[in-house]
């Protein structure tokens, strides 16, 4: 506690002080008249000791609040010092990314003078690319009588859209006085490969079911051993139709040759020995699916041992465009090298025999145009296909 004495004239004088030095917390202990201190008091006149104290704890309390309050103040100060360094440094940033912005939007737009000058010269390109297509339309319009009778004959003959595209545009750059029909025989003709296999040693035909295979072999079996006067040996992998095996069993018998049914690559080579003597040894093999690949690998490994250079694939007339891939992929690991087409006698459009050829790259050895042994099966000439698919001639 702080006490101290005031000599004053009166209580306001008194109060005045004590509020300026103790403030306004400070009480009033004891007031008295007295005269004033010193050698002349004596004949002075009375004045007033007051005295007053007050709680110094208090008063530091306060002072040290005021120092809570002043370093309140400073961390104020120096976050806001703090946040003003900040934002101007973003403000540095934010320039910096403006310039590089402006830099890439220059940048942008040279591009964009660079590809307004590109489009301009591709509209150009495109324009005169328009106009050659138009040159080209109206010369082939000047053509189209012609080739729309020609168009008819390929799409009625059923030949396949990418085959008779080839002929027509063959047909085209032939420069001559023929009409159309005329020059598309020529060029059907060429596209017709003609086998000049010999039928000798040993002949195997594979092929799909009911392609005809077992008849054509037997038709292929009285040719050579009828007409040809050949020693003939016949040979049946078959197995699976009774009717099949029977069938050839009868057309041996009445041709007078041998005949054997193998169930295994042994008896196919032990039939095979047997028929040592014979000029041409004719094999006939099960109708496979060309999707079964494990039908096909089985039949391939009795091909193989064989080893037969002459493997006929037969393929009917009347198979559709859209199977007649199939069926040639699907039996190519079988090696074969010869085409026989069968049953033109049941089909009036021949188309599909171009169509078979182009897919199967091989050439055509026999076609067979009815049931009748041996008389039904013959040699065919690209002269006499092409007339057969632009219909200027009939097979029977």
């Amino acid at each position: 506690m702080i006490i101290k004495k005031y000599i004053v004239n009166n209580m306001n004088e008194a109060m005045t002080r004590i509020r300026y030095e103790l403030g306004k917390d400070a009480i009033i202990i004891s007031q008295r008249k007295v005269r004033k201190p010193g050698f002349l008091g004596f004949f002075q006149q009375k004045v007033m000791e007051v005295t007053a104290a007050v709680d110094n704890s208090k008063k530091e309390k306060e002072n040290a609040e005021g120092n809570g309050l002043e370093l309140i103040k400073k961390l104020i100060e120096k976050k806001e010092e703090k946040k003003c360094n900040e934002q101007s440094e973003q403000i540095h940033r934010v320039n910096d990314d403006k310039k590089l912005i402006n830099t890439e939007v220059s940048k942008l737009n040279n591009l964009n003078n660079k590809a307004d000058k590109s489009k301009e010269d591709l509209v150009r390109e495109i324009q005169e690319m328009k106009k050659m297509m138009n040159d080209m339309m109206s010369h082939s319009l000047s053509l189209t009588k012609e080739k729309s009778k020609l168009q008819i004959l390929l799409d009625n003959s059923d030949i396949n859209e990418k085959t008779s595209k080839g002929i027509l545009m063959r047909v085209k750059n032939i420069n001559n006085s023929l009409d159309d029909i005329e020059k598309a025989k020529i060029v059907i003709k060429e596209m017709i490969p003609i086998s000049r296999a010999k039928l000798d040693d040993i002949v195997v035909l594979v092929g799909p079911t009911g392609v005809g295979k077992t008849t054509t072999i037997a038709k292929l079996a009285g040719n050579l051993a009828l007409i040809q006067k050949k020693k003939v040996g016949l040979i049946t992998i078959d197995t699976y139709r009774i009717g099949a095996v029977e069938q050839l069993r009868t057309y041996a018998d009445i041709m007078n040759i041998p005949f054997k049914v193998v169930l295994s690559i042994k008896e196919m080579e032990e039939a095979i020995n047997s028929m040592q003597e014979c000029d041409t040894i004719l094999v006939d093999t099960t109708g496979r699916s060309s999707k079964n690949a494990m039908q096909i690998s089985e039949l391939r490994a009795f091909i193989q041992r064989i080893n037969s250079q002459n493997i006929h694939l037969v393929v009917s007339c009347t198979t559709k465009n859209k199977d007649i891939d199939t069926i040639i992929e699907g039996y190519k690991p079988l090696g074969y090298n010869n085409i026989i087409i069968t049953k033109l006698d049941e089909t009036t459009t021949y188309g599909a025999i171009l169509n078979i050829l182009q897919s199967a790259h091989r050439p055509i050895s026999f076609v067979t145009t009815g049931q009748n042994v041996p008389d039904d099966l013959r040699r065919i000439t690209g002269e006499e296909i092409a007339n057969l698919i632009l219909g200027e001639d009939s097979i029977c």
